[in-house]
């Protein structure tokens, strides 16, 4: 159990009881590093379907590792993360000319500012309620910007738009990445998704992020130590928003077409069952989250496995979500820091 502590400093410190573990201190590390060198070799040994699939992994990693932020360290549960997700998408679809390579250094910054943007204005509405309510208002604004973009001409109505030329990064016009490529985009992602964890992880052990462990785990205490609570959590929302804008940009880059669809609730429900998947909380339970979505979203829709029973892997999903949930409540990174059961007496008297 987290005990928020005030420091001399004034920032807040986080102590927890050391668990025993099933496995070594340092197999966790082992493993996301393991996988880090597997996903850097895809390129080298995997076909384009395996280079499309994979980057597609590594873009919802880093949706989930943006809502994790949310609800894992800040115990904000929302249903509208699509709508930042979505929107970034947009923006550079529009900001792209219809025959052109749009710039990289334009379009991406411009499509995270845009999310972070409306991630502001929703966050500051938002964040006056809790509990089912603000669970309900923010799918209410990320239902509001679907049917904006479903029912105007704006971006295509319900058909969406596509975008034909992929963004490219040239300085003093050499060429340095061109998205068009499949093997520097799937790379570009790559050095993103490391970029954004190894940079949250950074964020979660300063003094903010000790800030928003504690409002997760006692809101009313964290007031009366005279933190700003609603900016915090503001800003951690700002944060989560922009980052969900850069997983959206990289999609419909990938992709090439954005449609009212990545806008839904749906949508934003994936992600929400991702990080059920890989747990919540350490980052990295996101990333295994969206391994295990996609990979066996893709294992059940297979006709060549499944025959014609592969048309209802919605079915066989839902059973291996609910198993995963009622087997392993801290998600499938649980196995990797699962506490070893105590004997009599070793166990703690409280």
């Amino acid at each position: 159990m987290h005990t928020p502590v005030q420091t001399k400093s004034g920032a807040l410190a986080v102590a927890a009881a050391p668990a025993k573990r099933l496995l070594p201190a340092g197999a966790t590390s082992i493993v996301l590093a393991a996988g880090a060198i597997g996903l850097a070799l895809v390129p080298l040994v995997g076909t384009p379907f395996y280079l499309q699939l994979f980057g597609k992994i590594m873009i919802m990693a880093i949706f989930a590792i943006s809502l994790d932020l949310l609800v894992g360290y800040t115990g904000l549960v929302s249903l509208g993360h699509s709508a930042y997700f979505g929107l970034a998408g947009y923006v550079v679809a529009l900001a792209s000319p219809k025959y052109e390579a749009a710039s990289l250094l334009l379009t991406l910054p411009l499509a995270m500012l845009a999310a972070g943007a409306a991630a502001l204005v929703i966050g500051f509405l938002v964040l006056r309620t809790s509990g089912v309510y603000f669970i309900m208002v923010t799918l209410a604004f990320a239902q509001m910007l679907y049917y904006l973009f479903h029912d105007t001409s704006l971006g295509g109505g319900s058909d969406g738009i596509y975008l034909y030329v992929k963004p490219v990064l040239s300085v003093g016009g050499t060429e340095l990445l061109n998205l068009d490529k499949p093997m520097q985009f799937y790379y570009f992602i790559f050095a993103l998704m490391l970029a954004v964890y190894f940079g949250l992880r950074m964020i979660l052990r300063s003094p903010f992020g000790h800030a928003l462990v504690g409002i997760k785990a006692n809101e009313h205490r964290m007031r009366s130590l005279g933190f700003q609570v609603f900016w915090y959590k503001l800003g951690a929302f700002v944060l989560a928003g922009m980052l969900a804008g850069m997983a959206g940009y990289l999609a419909a880059c990938q992709f090439g077409y954005v449609s009212p669809e990545i806008l839904s609730w749906h949508n934003s429900g994936n992600v929400l069952v991702m990080l059920l998947l890989g747990g919540m909380g350490n980052l990295y339970g996101a990333i295994v989250g969206a391994v295990s979505f996609v990979l066996v979203q893709e294992l059940f829709s297979s006709e060549a496995l499944f025959g014609a029973i592969a048309k209802h892997w919605q079915l066989a999903m839902g059973i291996f979500i609910v198993l995963i949930v009622l087997c392993l409540p801290n998600g499938l990174s649980g196995l990797l820091n699962r506490p070893a059961k105590q004997a009599p007496n070793e166990a703690d008297d409280d």
